[in-house]
This record gives C-alpha cells, sequence and structure tokens, in this order.
C-alpha cells in the first residue's frame, strides 16, 4: 500500500493514489487541507500534480508499523525528496502517519496526516 501510494505519487496519477484510500478516507495534506472521502482526494491530487506538484517526487519508508486492533495499524512513513530518476535532492522532506484498515481486497488507508518535517542533520 505505501509503495503504491509511492509509484501513483511519482507518476503524477491521481486516481492510483486515490484507490489507496478507503471510499470515506479522512486525509490532511501536507499544507493542512483536509480532504474526506476518496473523491475528494483524487479531485484535489489531480490539479495539484499537473500543478505545484508537477516537478516533486518523493521516496516513501515505513519507519514503523504499530497494531492499534485485529486489521487497523498505524504506520508511520518518512518521505525523502529525490528526482525523477530517483536520486536524493535538496527539497521538502515529509512525516505521514496513515490508519490503514484491511478491507476486503486489500489494505487501505482510513486516516492520515502528511507533514513537513526538517531533513535529518548530515552524518
Amino acid at each position: 500500500m505505501v509503495k503504491g501510494l509511492e509509484q501513483a505519487f511519482n507518476n503524477k496519477d491521481a486516481v492510483a493514489l486515490g484507490a489507496q484510500f478507503t471510499d470515506s478516507a479522512s486525509w490532511t495534506n501536507a499544507r493542512g487541507t483536509r480532504l474526506d472521502g476518496r473523491s475528494a482526494i483524487v479531485e484535489f491530487s489531480a490539479p495539484a500534480m499537473e500543478g505545484f506538484l508537477r516537478e516533486a517526487y518523493a521516496r516513501y519508508e515505513v519507519v514503523r508499523m504499530l497494531e492499534i486492533a485485529p486489521g487497523v495499524i498505524g504506520v508511520n512513513v518518512v518521505q525523502t525528496p529525490i528526482d525523477r530518476a530517483g536520486a536524493r535532492v535538496d527539497g521538502p522532506w515529509g512525516a505521514t502517519l496513515y490508519v490503514v484498515v484491511k478491507e476486503n481486497d486489500g489494505w487501505r488507508i482510513a486516516a492520515g496526516q502528511n507533514m513537513p518535517v526538517d531533513p535529518p542533520p548530515t552524518p
């Protein structure tokens, strides 16, 4: 599911991105905009990916998973800015918390929030 989200974002495919969410998902993006429902997520994402996110790419790394209840998992993800070829670049980093639920056809995001964070210090 996280890799599917990463691929959809990097391919600028709003429909594939929306498919990672439940029909009634609640998502707050890094700009603080709350989107309720898969259709709202897709409707917002399509023009954003053609506009201000057009040249934005990211690698998504799961840093922690926590079982909240059977079929419900909290997933912490760090988003690292990359270029189209996958090389790390300067740019905004993100930290995301997804609440993922098991549905009949797989795992989907039911709720989540993304926030900008400072990059980790260089060793």
